[in-house]
């Protein structure tokens, strides 16, 4: 057997990557050493220093991830193939095996639901390739009307289909393990013969071509467990989603690219529009509760992790076209969501010394657990430089190097973004897609006000979550808010009153006691002091049609007129 170029090349791209990252940090770390060091050290700035280098690896990995994959989005012909070379290789059609599209449901609008998945089953119709593929509806939704409903909406929709890939439906009665025991239960008692099957959520779409790609690179590569494909937001009208994804879009494509680079076979996997091989998934990503009973919450990368262990292959494919979700209509949504993620993430710190891991499986346990822990950390930060420049510790501060600290920083938090906002705006084809450059460009301006707004708030609430996670505090998934809908002021009050009172403790600290400090706090405080009226002119339908209207924001999706696509 020839060996693979791609895994002879993994350790080199590894240590090209580590090597990036050791020099970010550094620098980051010496910017932050030229503004604390001047006039001696107090015990605030020794714990900004500490607090800070817990920080810094999700900044390299940030900006490092960025760098590479603008190099390659850049000076690449075909980037995709670059990173899953599988990609390469022409589609069999009709494809060889046979396919399972698994969607998983519990308590879901599907008069929502099911309209997603008309272009992937009209399409695969179209190109006669309906007996390759079938649907299969796993429903968690308790016994009821709604259950009910649920069946006949189903039946109705598959009435009208004769051609399209057969629709099947089985609902558990109860959602032990939660979807990945859903899943598994499916493979063991129903799958059927098929060999692969593609994971949707309820807010999922994709498009016939989009699976034919995922499933001509499993047959591409038989040692193939998981292909990953990158997932973008679907068009909306709400305010908060249309503007989350519009930068999450730009920064997503850098990201994946750049980290696709050096993670090669063992990448990560996402739980939703991915396919797998079924034998290995089945043979070896059985999840056991964790040591106090409970069901893991974030499986997917444990699921993956398992497949690592054994030998097979995960890569994420950094492609756009035809794969999207639904993003949270409103900021109580998102934080929510975040809720959610924090607790399964956090999980991961009970599965770091489970034996026969890879390293790389260990690092995407870590990562997971970074994107969460960075946020007590920088909360803790900006408690510490507040109550240092009120006791007069900042005096001494050089006022370049603590801008220079501020940009880096910033930079390297947002760089896969801002690159990929760079990337559109130096491609005219891809520019045209959004509208034209200048089109972009304001979409990209208003995103990044919105960020602005947006991320202290996220951090805080992040960090007030994991404050209260070790007392107990419990997340389950409960069924998920998906339609666009206003939030009054009452209800944004009640959510984030810490938030505004934090917020609002630090700038009276600072105003009373170290006036000249708080022009350089106000962009992390305003946006906690703007909260409640962020949250509500966001989630407002005026001002979600206004964009809307402007077109502000608009995705290619959006301007194409695919269907289905503003809910």
């Amino acid at each position: 057997m020839n060996p693979d170029p791609f895994a002879q090349a993994s350790l080199p791209r590894r240590l090209v990557f580590l090597a990036l990252c050791l020099l970010i940090m550094g620098s980051l770390l010496l910017c932050l050493w030229n503004v604390l060091a001047p006039g001696g050290w107090t015990g605030w700035e020794i714990l900004i220093f500490l607090c800070f280098i817990g920080t810094l690896p999700w900044s390299a990995l940030g900006l490092g991830n960025a760098l590479l994959g603008f190099m390659l989005l850049m000076g690449s012909r075909d980037p995709v193939g670059a990173v899953v070379p599988q990609a390469r290789a022409p589609a069999r059609l009709p494809p060889k095996g046979r396919t399972a599209l698994v969607l998983c449901v519990r308590r879901e609008a599907m008069e929502e639901v099911l309209p997603l998945m008309a272009p992937l089953l009209d399409g695969l119709a179209e190109r006669g390739l309906g007996g390759h593929f079938a649907l299969w509806i796993l429903s968690d939704t308790p016994a009821g009307p709604i259950a009910e409903a649920e069946e006949a909406a189903i039946r109705a929709f598959a009435a009208v289909r004769p051609a399209a890939p057969r629709v099947n439906y089985r609902r558990r009665p109860e959602n032990t393990g939660f979807k990945a025991g859903n899943i598994m239960d499916f493979l063991d008692r129903h799958h059927e013969e098929a060999e692969y099957f593609v994971t949707l959520d309820a807010d999922s779409a994709m498009s016939a071509e989009a699976v034919l790609r995922l499933v001509g690179c499993m047959e591409a590569d038989p040692k193939l467990a998981i292909l990953q494909h990158l997932t973008v937001g679907r068009p909306t009208s709400a305010a908060f989603p249309r503007l989350f994804q519009f930068g999450m879009r730009a920064g997503m494509r850098a990201w994946a690219t750049g980290q696709g680079w050096w993670q090669l076979d063992e990448g990560p996997y996402w739980g939703h529009n991915a396919i797998l091989r079924i034998a290995p998934f089945r043979a070896h990503a059985r999840l056991a509760p964790l040591p106090d009973g409970s069901a893991i919450l974030s499986h997917d990368q444990v699921e993956a992790a398992r497949l690592h262990a054994a030998g097979w292959k995960v890569r994420c494919l950094p492609a756009e076209d035809g794969s999207l979700e639904g993003n949270p209509p409103s900021l109580p949504d998102y934080l929510a969501r975040d809720r959610r993620w924090g607790a399964g993430n956090m999980q991961y710190l009970h599965l770091l010394r489970l034996p026969g891991l890879s390293a790389m499986a260990r690092w995407q346990f870590v990562q997971a657990i970074l994107l969460f822990l960075g946020a007590p950390l920088w909360a803790l930060i900006l408690l510490a430089a507040a109550l240092n420049a009120a006791t007069g510790g900042a005096e001494a501060t050089p006022r370049a190097a603590l801008a220079a600290l501020m940009f880096g920083t910033w930079f390297a938090y947002y760089a896969s973004k801002l690159l990929g906002y760079l990337e559109v705006l130096m491609k005219p084809r891809l520019a045209a897609r959004y509208g034209g450059r200048a089109a972009f460009a304001k979409g990209a301006l208003a995103e990044l006000a919105f960020t602005f707004f947006f991320e202290p708030v996220s951090l805080l609430n992040k960090a007030f979550f994991l404050a209260l996670l070790p007392f107990g505090r419990r997340i389950g998934w409960a069924p998920q808010a998906r339609s666009a809908h206003g939030v009054g002021w009452g209800e944004a009050a009640r959510l984030l009153w810490p938030h505004t009172l934090f917020g609002l403790a630090l700038t009276l600290l600072l105003a009373l006691t170290a006036p000249a400090a708080l022009p350089w706090a106000l962009p992390f405080l305003l946006p906690l002091l703007l909260a409640i009226p962020f949250c509500t002119l966001t989630a407002s339908r005026r001002f979600s049609a206004k964009l809307r209207r402007a077109g502000l924001c608009a995705t290619p999706e959006e301007i194409a007129g695919t269907p289905s696509a503003l809910p």
